[in-house]
């Protein structure tokens, strides 16, 4: 199934979808300890609440939340990764997991997660300048998110 978005002023949401905004609200902010308590102090159904709550974002949280995933191929040197680390922090980006495969035939392949919503510059233009970096011999995004 292909999902649609779209772009909604709150004022003509349904009540429920904006009472389930107001849920995760005070669940994220900590006001509230549990689902119960948030639904009870908005005036909502439990099940309302968990039919939509996976459908409904504020904008800047989905823009704050961008992560790419970067497979890098590298020549089996020391201080190559550490040198990739610092070009994707100095752009900006926030590295969050790191998978490295053992060394086979003098390369290993590194698949990292990036934040980028900080991003200094266009992603693109900070792969190209990884791939031009001693050691390094292939970059290429494999997910985004």
């Amino acid at each position: 199934m292909n999902e649609r978005y779209y772009l909604v002023r709150e004022d003509i949401l349904p009540e429920a979808v904006v009472k389930t905004m107001q849920v995760k609200e005070l669940l994220a902010a900590g006001d509230v300890k549990t689902v119960h308590e948030a639904v009870e102090q908005v005036g909502l159904s439990r099940s309302a609440f968990y039919k939509y709550k996976d459908g409904i974002h504020l904008i800047n949280q989905l823009e704050r939340e961008r992560i790419v995933t970067i497979s890098i191929d590298l020549e089996h040197q020391s201080g190559i990764l550490s040198r990739v680390l610092g070009h994707v922090a100095g752009y900006g980006a926030n590295v969050l997991t790191i998978n490295q495969s053992i060394p086979l035939q003098g390369r290993a392949n590194v698949v990292i997660s990036v934040e980028i919503s900080h991003l200094h510059g266009e992603i693109g233009d900070m792969l190209e300048q990884m791939q031009e970096m001693p050691g390094v011999r292939r970059t290429r995004i494999v997910g985004q998110g």
